[in-house]
């Protein structure tokens, strides 16, 4: 980084934090730092957020934007919180060809046009074009309305009918091509996953984007395990429960709310925080109200301790299904 002053060491409960002119670096076990160049467009008074590695970029922010139904928004409302979103760290983008059937694209393409470089941009593959061809000619359509050359995860949104064998192929053929940079898998249970991995090595799959909040945790009973046994990262879609967040009248909304007030934060920004606790977790709250962008944005470098991590932990029980959920 030319220009930078020489970094200065300091420690913060138990991490190595490195104060550069530009920003803060967290040097911790399974996180990777951010930038200068990359937080040229944050808000002056934004603490720094905790990115980590994904697949191919050392970097991606631990809490990101979801777009799912944002069709259903007003487009300029899109646009302000899409930015504003970018503004305060959360350039983790994920969208799919099925939102509003390529609608949600196409706002995104318009919004995001000339943030582009300041962006990790994900799209879906829906399953029944998830042959080898129409993979690939289904990736070209999203980028066109994307107004991009290239994605930087493409993601197969669900298990179909075509053989995985046929998808994973033509990810690669994607790759090749310049046109994506990585690819994964969303709603993988583990017998899906045992099937992918018989066709691909583990290290291949950037991720496994999965339902996954306070309120629905079956995830950690046996698709988290696999997928953190093999290091496959895991992506919190709806992590605020998809307009059903805890109510703050129950004890666990009063608990979120009592951590919340501590931290001077709001209660969805604690939810956050925890699900993204573990190095290999990532989120995608989607918002498009802008006191809920900065909520979310919150979240990116909140620490809770110990002790509020456990006592969560007990106000919202694992459960007994192990059934993959889905939305």
């Amino acid at each position: 980084m030319t220009g930078a002053a020489e970094p200065r060491s300091l420690d913060v409960d138990g991490e190595q934090v490195v104060r550069m002119t530009h920003c803060y670096r967290v040097a911790a076990p399974g996180l990777q730092c951010r930038t200068a160049a990359a937080s040229e467009h944050r808000a002056p008074s934004q603490p720094p957020m905790i990115t980590r590695r994904l697949a191919t970029h050392p970097a991606v922010p631990v809490v990101g934007q979801g777009t799912w139904n944002m069709e259903r928004d007003d487009p300029t409302a899109v646009t302000d919180a899409l930015r504003l979103g970018i503004d305060l760290g959360l350039t983790h983008i994920d969208t799919a060809e099925l939102y509003g059937r390529g609608e949600v694209e196409r706002r995104i393409g318009t919004a995001l046009a000339d943030r582009r470089d300041a962006i990790y941009l994900v799209s879906k593959v829906l399953p029944q074009n998830a042959s080898r061809r129409g993979t690939v000619s289904a990736c070209e359509r999203s980028l066109e309305r994307l107004q991009t050359d290239r994605l930087d995860l493409y993601l197969l949104h669900w298990p179909g009918s075509h053989p995985l064998e046929d998808t994973v192929a033509a990810f690669e053929q994607l790759i090749t091509q310049g046109k994506i940079a990585a690819w994964g898998v969303s709603n993988f249970d583990v017998p899906d996953l045992e099937a992918l991995s018989a066709i691909a090595p583990a290290s291949a799959i950037a991720c496994n984007q999965v339902l996954y909040h306070l309120g629905v945790r079956a995830i950690e009973h046996r698709v988290l395990p696999w997928c953190r046994e093999r290091q496959v990262p895991i992506v919190a879609y709806s992590p605020l429960g998809s307009g059903a967040f805890v109510p703050p009248r129950s004890p666990g909304g009063a608990l979120l709310a009592k951590i919340a007030a501590e931290h001077g934060v709001e209660p969805t920004s604690v939810a956050l925080a925890w699900l993204t606790r573990a190095p290999d977790v990532f989120a995608i709250p989607k918002a498009t109200r802008l006191a809920h962008v900065r909520s979310n944005a919150s979240a990116g470098d909140l620490r809770l301790t110990p002790g509020e991590l456990a006592a969560i932990d007990a106000a919202f029980p694992l459960g007994r299904s192990h059934r993959l959920p889905t939305l």
